[in-house]
C-alpha cells in the first residue's frame, strides 16, 4: 500500500485479542527463525528487546530472563499486564493491555507488512484486515491528485511534438510521429 507521494500507508489497529495471539505475533515478527523450540511451545516465554532499532517491553507481575540470543532476551512471565512493541523500522507501534484474564486490547499503528503478521498470528481476522485495508484505501483516495492538480502538472494547451535527443541519434525520435 503506497500513497501517490511514495510514503508507506499505515493503518490504525484497535482490536481485542488473547495474550497468546499477541505472543505469537511478537515471535513471528522478531525471532521465529531462531527461537528455541522449547520456548516456542511455552506460552509463558516471551521475547523482549531493548534498543534503538525496535523494542519489546513486557510489563508483568513476575518475569525471569532465561536466555539472550542475538538482540532478543527470552523471558518467562506470569500475570502479564501489558506489552509495548515498536518494530525495527519504527513504522509499527502496538500496545497490548490486559482487560480480563488472558484477554486484552491491542491498539496502535501498523504497516502493511505488520498486517500480514497480525493476521498470521491470529490477532486479527481476515475480515478485519480487509476492513482496515478498505478504510485505508478510502482515506488515501482523499489525498490523491485531483483533476485540478493534474491540470497544473500537465499543460494541455501545449500540443507540440516532444523531441528527445540521444547521443548519436540526435533529433531522430519524435514521440508524436513514432507512436
Amino acid at each position: 500500500m503506497k500513497h501517490w507521494d511514495g510514503g508507506i500507508s499505515m493503518v490504525n489497529i484497535e482490536t481485542t485479542c488473547s495474550l497468546e495471539s499477541f505472543r505469537r505475533f511478537l515471535v513471528t515478527s522478531t525471532c521465529l527463525t531462531f527461537i528455541p523450540e522449547i520456548y516456542l511451545r511455552d506460552t509463558e516465554v516471551f521475547p523482549e528487546k531493548e534498543g534503538e532499532s525496535g523494542s519489546i517491553y513486557i510489563e508483568a507481575a513476575d518475569k525471569v530472563t532465561l536466555k539472550k540470543i542475538r538482540m532478543i532476551s527470552f523471558i518467562n512471565v506470569r500475570d502479564v499486564l501489558g506489552i509495548l512493541y515498536t518494530s525495527k523500522s519504527g513504522n509499527t507501534t502496538l500496545k497490548w493491555r490486559q482487560t480480563r484474564g488472558i484477554n486484552g486490547k491491542a491498539t496502535g499503528e501498523a504497516s502493511g507488512n505488520t498486517l500480514v503478521n497480525l493476521l498470521e498470528s491470529g490477532m486479527i481476522t481476515k475480515e478485519y484486515a480487509e476492513e482496515l485495508v478498505q478504510s485505508n484505501a478510502e482515506k488515501n483516495e482523499e489525498h490523491s491528485f485531483s483533476v485540478d492538480d493534474e491540470d497544473e502538472l500537465l499543460d494541455e494547451n501545449n500540443t507540440d511534438s516532444v523531441t528527445f535527443e540521444i547521443p548519436g541519434l540526435e533529433g531522430t525520435l519524435q514521440t508524436d510521429d513514432d507512436v
